[in-house]
């Protein structure tokens, strides 16, 4: 997977502003933020970059006397990697029914897990998805609030698999995760026989791989960007079983009415939604 990183300068710089060029990004392409002294900085996806969009969305920036420049580079993807293998992640614990650790630094025999709390362990390996970001944290904290319970459920775009995983141990009776980097593909395996679940399979590819699984599903999953989210999501209508729940997260709040035109037109309603920080997650159901 090859990354992009921008680096934005702001002038004059205020918090307000780095929340609104962060959302204008967002609709380009970036994934995630960096906050620095004196910038703002953004990674995306190489070949999800939309830079025409961006230039045009920066250009009628919206904050009247502010000037948003910004410098792109490739990121060096060894460098990259051996950043966070090296920095790992410290135990994260959500609603006190799940605590996800650093299975590569962390000796699982040595935390303090309560009865009844999933423990899930994760060797990131580069893949999105280690539950530090706002959005996994919400996403799993939506799973466990579900009656998995023989559930068939799909994982779109599953990064190191920890979503996918979660339903497993929650006691979806198959799971099917994809994701478009090879690299995160072959993580998420990896991670599944980490946690000893042997119902999850994943396929390396895009939403066209759904048109080659069989059977439709109880449970979607999707934490990816909000463009992706609008142009697969009549996709993962294709792959659901009636009253099914599509879960979706990966998106900011001003986000959210956009992606509800395409839900409603879809026939999907809302049935909640998790706010934290900037990041939002809608929790959508398939109409009978």
């Amino acid at each position: 997977m090859k990354y992009s990183e921008a680096t934005f300068k702001i002038v004059p710089d205020s918090q307000d502003a780095r929340d609104l060029v962060s959302a204008l990004a967002g609709e380009a392409g970036f994934e995630s933020f960096e906050e620095a002294p004196t910038e703002l900085r953004g990674f995306v996806q190489t070949d999800l970059l939309d830079r025409p969009l961006l230039d045009s969305l920066l250009e009628q920036f919206p904050i009247e006397g502010t000037h948003v420049s910004y410098e792109l580079k490739d990121v060096d993807e060894k460098d990259w990697n051996a950043t966070w293998e090296a920095e790992g992640f410290e135990p994260i614990v959500i609603g006190d029914r799940c605590i996800i650790y650093d299975a590569k630094h962390e000796d699982a025999s040595l935390l303090e897990i309560k009865p009844g709390e999933l423990s899930i362990g994760i060797d990131a390996r580069q893949a999105f998805g280690t539950g530090t970001h706002e959005t996994t944290q919400m996403m799993v904290s939506t799973l466990l609030d579900c009656n998995l319970t023989n559930k068939r459920v799909l994982d779109c775009g599953c990064g190191t698999g920890i979503l996918g995983i979660t339903a497993s141990k929650l006691g979806a009776k198959d799971v099917v995760g994809y994701d478009i980097d090879e690299w995160s593909a072959d993580n998420a395996k990896y991670n599944a026989e980490l946690n000893h679940v042997d119902n999850m399979q994943v396929m390396f590819g895009d939403a066209s791989v759904l048109t080659h699984v069989s059977g439709l599903f109880d449970v979607i999953m999707a934490n990816i960007n909000r463009n992706i989210l609008l142009n697969d999501m009549e996709a993962f209508k294709e792959v659901m079983a009636s009253n099914a729940h599509l879960i979706i997260s990966g998106f900011y709040e001003s986000d959210i009415p956009l992606l509800l035109d395409k839900a409603t037109a879809l026939g999907f309603t809302e049935t909640g939604r998790k706010k934290q920080e900037d990041w939002c997650c809608l929790m959508l159901q398939l109409k009978a």
